[in-house]
């Protein structure tokens, strides 16, 4: 009765959490005008248009409404004004068609080419109305706040396969819906397509479909430059199964087939950073004379993001250990202390995965539905080429299979060492969590690590581990809902405004 009515469980949840999630944007959205009206702006420079420096008669000829609809169009000048920050790069890069300058490379195409999109094809009718360049404005609220529902959907279905607890998946999804960084997944930057993408090409590679998994890892890649580091759980996938393959199941052939396939799905999650890496070479250093070339240019690899990050804004590592940027640490030691103690938590509990890569995990807890550790999934085909005489047989056997795989997960689900947040399944997101939280403490602006690590996973696991615990479960709800709070409130205040803010 309880297995019947689980799926409708799910449903159910799901459906509220599209709600709770829709709910956090308007209120977001809404925080955003309000403070925005009650303040004047750090800066207003952001509202300076500039003519591109390309194609300038051909854009006002085709694309500019007439100006005395311009004039009279408050929703226009209130869009406009509403883009500060990163938002003017990637708005400049969308009207403009193209990157201009060299710092501009710092912002990936996926969320300008999202944009453009909607705002030709959507959108086009209201270009008369209210101008082009506001209607790409509202043509990225649309892309990031729409991205950002998706997402908390993809979080909460990857959350119920790996916690294997469909209460504990929708507490971490409606706190992830009010994450502290949500400012950043209601206004015109990244965070919100790779999250989506992250998340769901997470959802994939546990449902089976790697193929797929391996496009929306790509496309992350295209949002953020920290999207190629989802490469790793392909990665992790590939070194459990072709050891597996080789050590258990003494196929040599079967084991080099996983390697050089899962060699080649990293290649091409990498692949589309690195064109733009070329493409970006190609337009400022190809052609040009030895003495005119840019620094990075002469490199024996010329890599031209990181460049970018360490001329024009100071990323590197240790740089960012200075007195006066005290403040930013404190900023940012929420999130990195929540970040922190999810890591500890989980080695303290389970030191036998950490310190042998995951190859310690229990028989059960390898035969999980999240398809990390077994290679049941790439077996099956093979099952199927044999003999005629033989193929009633075989898919008996596959069906006894799925039965006891079946069995296996339901049992695994009923131990505590075999579901919720210290399970086997959860490692490989505990990994790529240090990386990115040693990323960014070492290297990046520290305060950036609120948005940098908002759309890790595990983060939302620890903290609604922590509020469903027996123990102080009201102390902790109380501080991480309070954060969560603040954070909104603050950073929809500063943010909008132009004062700085993570």
């Amino acid at each position: 009765m309880s297995k019947a009515m689980e799926p409708n469980s799910k449903s159910r949840k799901e459906s509220i959490l599209i709600k709770y999630a829709t709910f956090s944007r308007l209120l977001v959205l809404f925080l955003t005008l309000m403070w925005r009206s009650f303040l004047q702006p750090y800066d207003t420079s952001a509202a300076l248009n500039p003519p591109c420096l390309h194609h300038r008669d051909e854009v006002v000829a085709e694309d500019s409404p007439p100006p005395l609809l311009l004039a009279n169009s408050s929703v226009s000048r209130t869009l406009e004004n509403s883009v500060v920050w990163d938002s003017v790069y990637f708005l400049r890069i969308t009207e403009c068609g193209g990157y201009e300058y060299e710092q501009t490379y710092a912002f990936l195409p996926l969320l300008p080419f999202f944009i453009s999109l909607l705002s030709r094809t959507v959108f086009a009718p209201l270009v008369p109305l209210i101008g082009l360049r506001a209607v790409m404005v509202l043509s990225g609220y649309v892309v990031t706040n729409v991205a950002f529902v998706f997402a908390a959907i993809y979080l909460f279905r990857v959350s119920v396969i790996i916690l294997k607890d469909t209460e504990a998946s929708f507490r971490a999804s409606v706190i992830f819906c009010f994450n502290p960084a949500s400012i950043f997944y209601s206004s015109i930057y990244s965070e919100s397509l790779y999250a989506l993408f992250s998340i769901g090409g997470v959802y994939h590679l546990l449902s089976g479909t790697s193929n797929v998994a391996v496009l929306w890892f790509a496309l992350s890649g295209c949002a953020r430059s920290n999207g190629i580091l989802n490469a790793g759980y392909i990665c992790f996938q590939t070194m459990h199964r072709a050891y597996e393959a080789f050590s258990l199941k003494r196929r040599l052939c079967l084991s080099v087939q996983v390697f050089v396939t899962g060699f080649i799905r990293c290649v091409c999650i990498c692949l589309p950073f690195v064109a733009f890496q070329a493409y970006g070479y190609y337009n400022i250093c190809h052609g040009h004379k030895l003495d005119e070339l840019r620094p990075w240019c002469k490199g024996k690899v010329p890599l031209l993001y990181n460049f970018i990050q360490s001329h024009y804004w100071g990323v590197g590592f240790l740089r960012y250990f200075q007195f006066k940027q005290l403040p930013n640490f404190l900023l940012a030691s929420p999130i990195l202390s929540l970040a922190l103690c999810s890591i500890v938590s989980y080695v303290k509990t389970r030191p036998e995965l950490f310190l042998s890569l995951g190859f310690q995990a229990t028989e059960k807890e390898k035969r999980s539905s999240a398809r990390l550790y077994s290679l049941k999934d790439v077996l099956e085909p093979d099952v199927i080429i044999t003999s005629s005489n033989e193929g009633n047989r075989d898919i008996r056997q596959r069906k006894l299979s799925r039965k006891k795989d079946v069995t296996v997960t339901d049992t695994a689900a009923e131990s505590n060492s075999s579901s919720g947040y210290f399970s086997a399944d959860v490692f490989p997101f505990v990994v790529h969590l240090g990386l990115m939280a040693a990323t960014a403490f070492f290297i990046m602006h520290v305060q950036v690590a609120t948005r940098f690590l908002s759309a890790s996973p595990p983060l939302y696991w620890f903290a609604s581990h922590l509020i469903a615990s027996p123990k102080h479960n009201s102390k902790w709800g109380y501080l991480i809902w309070s954060y969560c709070a603040a954070y909104i409130l603050l950073g929809s205040l500063l943010f909008s405004n132009f004062y700085p803010f993570t």
